[in-house]
Order: C-alpha cells, then structure tokens, then sequence
C-alpha cells in the first residue's frame, strides 16, 4: 500500500471515529476548518497553498500531507509545489527542510500514483 493511500485511509478512518463521538466542540472545529478552505474572496487553491505553507512553518507532518493531497486535487503544479516550499522555507527556516524532504517524497508519490491510476 502506498503511503498515500495510508495517510488517506487512517485519516478517514480516525476522522470517523472522533466525529463519531458528536462531541460539539470538536465536531464544531472540524465544520470551520471545512469552511474555512471553501470558495470565497480567495480560490479554494489558493487557500490550500496558504495551508501548506503554515502548515510546513509548523512542522506538522500530517498536514502536511492533507494539503499537498488537497493541492493536487486542486490542479496545483509541481512548479508552484516548489515555490511554496521555497516560500515556507524562507519563513519557517531551515529546520523546515527535513519537512520539505518529506514533503517531497509524498508529492512525488501522490503524483506517481494519480498518474498510474488515470492510465
């Protein structure tokens, strides 16, 4: 199994679990974050390239992956895959860079494995 396909999966899968409680607040939270990334003044693109790059500056791995998987959805190229690592680099520093490799290596799988699917 791919890590994309994991990553997707446990996701997916935990995602269930913690709405499944209805717990209001979290419920609540996991709604505005939904909203949040919808169309409005901003394209839903751009919106997913804001949340990579704080998401690189923060250092969390697993959002990360949510947004370059969200980036790909959104027809997101390589090249401006990029310059968002470039941009979240210059802001975060160079302790972002072990999160650039790892980004990397999940964009190119992502990639491989769209491309393989659409053959």
């Amino acid at each position: 199994m791919s890590q994309v396909q994991e990553f997707n999966d446990y996701r997916a899968k935990m995602n269930e679990v913690i709405l499944g409680k209805q717990n209001k607040v979290i419920n609540r939270l996991f709604n505005l974050d939904t909203n949040t990334y919808a169309e409005g003044a901003l394209s839903t693109k751009t919106k997913e390239m804001l949340g990579l790059v704080a998401s690189m500056v923060l250092r969390c791995d697993d959002c990360i992956k949510y947004h370059l998987g969200k980036a790909y959805e959104q027809g997101i190229t390589t090249e401006e895959i990029y310059e968002i690592f470039a941009v979240a680099n210059i802001v975060g520093g160079t302790i972002v860079i072990p999160h650039t490799r790892r980004a990397a290596e999940f964009w190119e799988e992502l990639s491989t494995v769209n491309a393989e699917e659409q053959l």
